[in-house]
């Protein structure tokens, strides 16, 4: 199924293209050096360097890898991160907590 062209992905993409690219070269690396730490090609490198949505998030994570900046993508959904659905989870708690008594047991014991 293709990604659908959602403005918001695609801004996000870009941005994260961008910044890759910025981070290349702030290392002083050419793109030749990066694609094959990164297990890719110099053109797929060049497509995620433009924030290409129909590249895989694995080879965006291998570039990332390659440039020592994974350890950002591992929190991209951390739930530390997510207060949407921490509030969620929060207001699905239950009111009151009953214990259960194990079958066969009276509350005349």
């Amino acid at each position: 199924m293709p990604t659908p062209h959602n403005p918001p992905v695609r801004r996000a993409l870009r941005k994260l293209g961008a910044d890759i690219h910025d981070a290349r070269r702030r290392r002083r690396l050419p793109m030749a050096v990066v694609a094959d730490r990164a297990f890719t090609s110099r053109s797929t490198l060049q497509r995620v360097e433009a924030g290409d949505n129909n590249v895989s998030i694995g080879i965006y994570a291998g570039v990332l890898q390659a440039l020592g900046l994974l350890e950002g993508l591992s929190q991209v959904a951390d739930i530390r991160n997510d207060s949407v659905g921490q509030a969620l989870a929060s207001a699905d708690l239950p009111k009151h907590v009953h214990l259960r008594r194990p079958a066969g047991s009276s509350r005349d014991d």
